[in-house]
């Protein structure tokens, strides 16, 4: 025998109700997840031109990358 408390037949409107705003929830977080998206791929495409600019703008002036430092910073150490 079943609960009184236990109510297995919900109230179809109410259970429609619930269902379309949290679905309505879902889309709005959608639509922000999206924007955000576009932005960070937008960000990367910035990046991406900058440092194919640079990359140009250093092999025009004498070939390849410049660090600072002495030399024997670059070698693997061990």
């Amino acid at each position: 025998m079943m609960s009184q408390d236990v109510d297995l037949q919900a109230d179809p409107a109410t259970v429609a109700a619930g269902l379309t705003a949290e679905a309505t929830a879902l889309e709005g977080r959608l639509r922000q997840l999206r924007e955000a998206v576009h932005v960070v791929d937008t960000r990367i495409a910035s990046i991406a031109e900058s440092l194919q600019t640079l990359r140009g703008t250093s092999t025009a002036h004498g070939g390849g990358e410049r660090r600072s430092g002495s030399p024997g910073d670059a070698l693997p150490h061990g």
